[in-house]
């Protein structure tokens, strides 16, 4: 079930690294938005920052496939590279314009720090559960 734990390393990363670098980063003035939004999102109404997670958890299965198998400082290089990559293609060239924002240089740039530090999040998780086997693992 290492599918699982790569979601879950996804879900909390989000909270932990992906939001609390945010809330720094909103604490140094850097953005305008607070982390941790509570405002309920469509269709089911559960915080965005649920949903963000939720998301996350799904990204953390993606990146796990894609790097878990690495090793040394390839493993860890690839989920942050990974990581900055793939979340930020996807939300600035796909989800933003969905729903309206504004894709700016600042914006790509917050993405790839924000998103890097997620993807070193979820190879932390990983190692921590115990996720650093094979693939084939029945883990």
């Amino acid at each position: 079930m290492i599918w699982l734990k790569a979601f879950i390393a996804g879900f909390l990363s989000t909270l932990i690294f992906h939001q609390g670098l945010f809330a720094l980063l909103h604490l140094a003035g850097m953005t305008p938005v607070p982390p941790y939004n509570l405002a309920p999102v469509p269709p089911l109404g559960v915080p965005s920052v649920i949903s963000l997670s939720f998301f996350g958890g799904l990204w953390g299965i993606v990146i796990w496939f894609l790097a878990g198998r690495l090793a040394s400082a390839s493993y860890w290089i690839g989920h942050i590279v990974i990581g900055a990559l793939g979340p930020t293609a996807v939300a600035m060239l796909v989800v933003f314009p969905m729903k309206g924002l504004d894709v700016t240089s600042t914006t790509w740039v917050g993405g790839l720090l924000l998103n890097g530090f997620w993807g070193l999040g979820v190879a932390i998780f990983m190692k921590m559960t115990g996720g650093g086997q094979s693939l084939q693992s029945s883990d």
